[in-house]
């Protein structure tokens, strides 16, 4: 692609710098409607997990509902259910229960 550009650009007697702005323009391109967005979505994430308390009402990735029952460095004790609980790593913790009833991923029997 970037070969063809070029091409054109010669055979229309441009120079390098219309070829030159093409590119950074694409560049451009990708950052803000790819990498950009992307970065911010990773940064509020994290915010999201580091802020996690004793208590919260939260959803797994893989769809498990359950409240945190204790915080460590890189893992989670979750109750799931009345004395069932289990130990999952802090990145696996998707969203709380309250962002996932907002964009309507709630249990069926809830």
């Amino acid at each position: 692609m970037l070969n063809t550009i070029l091409l054109q650009d010669q055979a229309a007697g441009g120079g390098m710098t219309g070829s030159l702005i093409m590119i950074v323009a694409l560049i451009a391109i990708f950052y803000f409607f790819m990498i950009r967005p992307q970065s911010q979505k990773q940064k509020k994430i994290n915010e999201f997990r580091n802020s996690l308390q004793k208590g919260d009402k939260v959803m797994t990735a893989g769809g498990i509902y359950g409240r945190i029952k204790e915080i460590n460095d890189n893992t989670v004790l979750l109750e799931i259910a009345d004395g069932v609980r289990i130990k999952i790593d802090k990145a696996s913790i998707y969203q709380s229960v309250q962002d996932a009833q907002e964009t309507g991923a709630t249990p069926q029997n809830k």
